[in-house]
């Protein structure tokens, strides 16, 4: 039988290279790879992208940093549909996830925010707008300190700046699990249904089969993906505010529903962020996958935000 989900990321495929994004495959060091997807007018040597159309290069740029359960792609599929035309768009595919790879053996978000710095580097990307989802949110946050000068805003939704060892094990003792690895990188069809029922308010009925070949398609590199929910937990001791940058504007975008990080944290994270978070939205029904629960309000948020930080940058430029 033909897998559907593999039918559906093929048509997604094309469809995204109509929206104005194609795939492509950069080099980070030797060994070490990520797939962008990128601005279609982006050339296909990477390092001759500075000669992009003037007219393009002059939008912003907006850089999609996923989620734990799928690639860059997949998650963000409905938000680069909304923005391309607007935005320069990027969605890097982290390290392990959709192509991206390497031979060495770090596995830190440090690591998966310096990959996806130098690959932005050589795309030509000098600033940008982070919008950073779950996982995606915390190298987002290691990549505005590590990088200043590159990420001159982010928008984070159901994130945390680091996943410390209070912080996961009250999501787990939420959810169920005894670790992020049973969570999110299941070992049955059971499994993935849960994964998905438990960051939704409300899943719409799916047929057996679909959830049977996604996770045919979605869980690869389970050894090395395993060793990323490790190294993503730190001790609370460890966790140091001070050494984020202290200018980089953040604006919390939240599904108002999510038991795996809640209002109830996205509230801590505006406190930790001080004059920074300006703006803590929520969406009403939704939970942790809010940007494709309510795509639709979601996108309205986003835009709004977005318009929000071009004011404020322009005004900061004059």
């Amino acid at each position: 039988m033909v897998n559907t989900f593999a039918v559906y990321k093929s048509l997604l495929f094309a469809l995204m290279k109509l929206a104005g994004v194609r795939p492509q495959i950069v080099e980070i060091d030797p060994g070490t790879i990520l797939n962008f997807w990128v601005p279609n007018e982006i050339h296909r040597n990477p390092e001759k992208s500075k000669h992009a159309k003037k007219q393009d290069r002059t939008k912003p740029a907006v850089v999609f940093l996923h989620g734990f359960a799928a690639d860059g792609i997949i998650t963000w599929q409905f938000q680069v549909l909304a923005l391309a035309r607007k935005y320069r768009v990027y969605v890097p595919d982290f390290l392990f996830f959709g192509g991206s790879t390497t031979d060495r053996s770090e596995r830190s978000p440090e690591f998966q925010a310096e990959c996806v710095a130098k690959g932005l580097e050589k795309l030509g990307v000098e600033r940008c707008t982070l919008v950073g989802f779950s996982y995606g949110g915390t190298v987002g946050f290691k990549m505005a300190e590590m990088y200043p000068n590159l990420v001159q805003s982010m928008v984070v939704t159901c994130s945390v700046i680091a996943l410390t060892k209070s912080i996961s094990g009250a999501g787990l003792e939420r959810i169920g699990f005894k670790s992020w690895s049973e969570y999110l990188l299941p070992d049955s069809i059971k499994g993935v249904k849960l994964l998905l029922e438990l960051a939704t308010v409300k899943l719409p009925w799916i047929p057996n089969f679909i959830y049977r070949h996604y996770f045919e398609v979605m869980f690869d590199h389970r050894k090395e993906k395993e060793e990323l929910l490790e190294a993503m937990v730190i001790d609370d001791k460890d966790f140091n505010l001070a050494h984020h940058p202290q200018k980089v504007p953040v604006h919390l975008l939240w599904g108002e529903n999510d038991i795996i990080f809640t209002m109830e944290g996205a509230e801590n994270l505006r406190r930790q962020l001080g004059g920074r978070a300006t703006v803590l939205k929520s969406i009403e029904k939704a939970g942790h996958l809010a940007h494709m629960e309510r795509p639709f309000i979601y996108n309205k948020c986003l835009k709004d935000i977005l318009e929000t930080l071009l004011e404020e940058n322009s005004e900061a430029a004059a």
